[in-house]
């Protein structure tokens, strides 16, 4: 997996294919999920680029479940 290949507004599913939420950037070893988003609760949300199984279809799918991601995910201050 390249995270240069990890692009704005790119969809972010969790294993079982359930909307995690959508790609503001990447910095560092994290994924920035955007806030005008629904999925992630109108907030700024971190995940982990080890979360990420593969990239496919302008999608990047996560080694998690939705649930689990949203579980874990950091929330930015």
């Amino acid at each position: 997996m390249q995270a240069e290949n990890i692009r704005e507004h790119m969809e972010v599913i969790g294993s079982d294919g359930g909307h995690v939420g959508r790609v503001d950037h990447v910095q560092g070893a994290e994924i920035e999920l955007a806030k005008l988003d629904l999925g992630g609760g109108f907030k700024h949300h971190l995940i982990p680029l080890s979360w990420v199984d593969q990239i496919e279809d302008d999608k990047v799918r996560l080694n998690l479940t939705k649930d689990a991601a949203k579980a874990a995910w950091r929330e930015k201050h």
